[in-house]
């Protein structure tokens, strides 16, 4: 029997904008029917930020996401949840004096990066693992800061996705395993095509899978127009993928995606020309109790 595959549906983001497409979910019952109608379609896992409805900017306000896990569990449609810790982790230097952080800025406390995976225990928390430029800012993610959010994330039954930019950040991860602080094996998210990070080729991702630790489950995504390509190459390695709004909001060239089902759709069928299928939300559990943590 050939192996079935997670598929997680990134369906907002924290950079994606209204600017670029009028398809982005926004409110979170906007964001819960996003995920609940991508796990309709083949999705187990839907992979949630949150935005003031208001102003459709990236939001860590907890009752937000409270909202949206409600309406998701509410609806009898099953999907394994996973939730962001990303925003809070950005530096942006002032020109004039370098220390001081400017407009933009977001960088705070470990504690209250994760205050809503605390509260709501989602069964999956996103843990970053990059220190990287990014934009205007540099994306700042501690060892110590990284330590903080795992113990945290771990004590409510959570286990963290790392996700890893390049090389480097494996090796972090790796440290930290021998360290104890995260708990083998890990899951592990190969983020492709990020200015700066892992280029979005074939032979990056080889090289990715090569230096993740043995026996530890992972996927891959790309952001833009290889976002399909790579799915491909994901699987082709052994690895598990991932589509959504977050990542692409392009169907076809000069084609915007008016949902992320219809990308959840097409993974759908790229992956059944392969002779896969998707797993359940019930069967990407089973999978994920293998990870360190797990406990669901």
């Amino acid at each position: 029997m050939r192996r079935k595959v997670m598929l997680t549906c990134a369906v907002t983001g924290n950079i994606t904008t209204p600017e670029q497409t009028p398809h982005l979910p926004i409110t979170p019952e906007q964001i819960a029917n996003a995920a609940i109608d991508c796990a309709k379609a083949g999705a187990a896992i839907a992979h949630i930020h949150v935005r003031n409805p208001e102003t459709g900017r990236p939001s860590m306000e907890i009752p937000l996401y409270r909202e949206v896990m409600d309406r998701i569990r509410s609806s009898g449609t099953d999907v394994v949840i996973n939730l962001t810790t990303g925003p809070g982790g950005r530096f942006v230097p002032s020109r004039d004096n370098p220390r001081q952080a400017a407009e933009g800025s977001t960088l705070i406390a470990p504690e209250a990066r994760v205050a809503h995976i605390v509260e709501l225990k989602p069964e999956i928390a996103t843990l970053d693992m990059n220190t990287m430029w990014s934009g205007s800012g540099v994306v700042i993610n501690a060892p110590w800061s990284i330590t903080r959010m795992a113990e945290l994330i771990y004590s409510v039954g959570t286990i963290p996705e790392l996700e890893v930019f390049d090389s480097g950040d494996i090796a972090l991860a790796k440290n930290l395993m021998q360290q104890g602080v995260l708990k083998g094996p890990c899951l592990f998210q190969v983020c492709m095509g990020i200015r700066w990070g892992f280029d979005w080729t074939p032979e990056t991702l080889h090289y990715a899978k090569s230096i993740i630790p043995a026996g530890s489950p992972w996927a891959a995504f790309a952001i833009g127009r290889m976002e399909f390509p790579m799915l491909a190459q994901a699987w082709l390695l052994g690895g598990h993928v991932r589509v959504g709004l977050e990542d692409n909001i392009y169907l076809n060239k000069g084609e915007l995606a008016v949902s992320n089902t219809v990308l959840v759709e097409r993974a759908v069928r790229i992956l059944r020309e392969f002779g896969i299928e998707t797993m359940t939300a019930a069967e990407a559990r089973a999978e994920l109790s293998q990870v360190g943590g797990w406990s669901r």
